[in-house]
């Protein structure tokens, strides 16, 4: 049994059974506490969805943590700044009308929330390496124009990698032919 406590609790408590049924574990809540009883894997993999849910992320995004190529990763924005006002640097992550924000998602192929004192990052694992080093280059006052490039390259390069890897499974199978 596992005991956890979360700040968006409203997300839970509206979703419990379908949560319940995708986690595999019973979750019971009263006030802020939720508790998690179950299987121990299930319960560490329910706590990790269940983190992502208390850290803004709606349940359908949280629930893409149960593929094992999809992480949550927090990156506190303090860590990566001397600055005090760290509303200057959030508005650098978000930018006009959300659009750095959007495009660090389309590009990284990431989901992300911007909180007051961290930035939550869902995804595969490859993207989420890419996307925090995007992130905390742009904490550190990288310009968007040059993080975004980083982005593309980094897509770039795993494209030109897969490509590589694909002609490779290719040949070798025309061989054991």
């Amino acid at each position: 049994m596992q005991t956890i406590f979360m700040e968006r609790i409203s997300e839970v408590r509206n979703n419990k059974e379908e949560l319940e049924e995708k986690l595999r574990v019973s979750i019971s809540i009263s006030g802020k506490k939720v508790t998690i009883d179950g299987d121990t894997m299930l319960e560490y993999e329910a706590s990790i969805v269940l983190d992502a849910i208390s850290f803004g992320f709606s349940e359908k995004k949280a629930l893409q943590l149960l593929d094992p190529e999809a992480t949550f990763r927090k990156i506190h924005i303090k860590n990566f700044t001397r600055r005090k006002n760290i509303g200057e640097v959030r508005a650098r992550l978000i930018g006009t009308e959300g659009k750095t924000k959007r495009t660090l998602e389309e590009i990284g192929s990431c989901d992300i929330i911007i909180g007051d004192t961290e930035v939550g990052i869902i995804g595969s694992a490859e993207n989420i390496e890419k996307t925090t080093t995007a992130i905390t280059n742009l904490i550190k006052g990288s310009k968007q124009a040059n993080v975004y490039r980083f982005l593309e390259r980094m897509n770039t390069i795993e494209k030109k990698r897969r490509g590589e890897a694909y002609e490779k499974n290719k040949e070798s199978e025309q061989k054991e032919q």
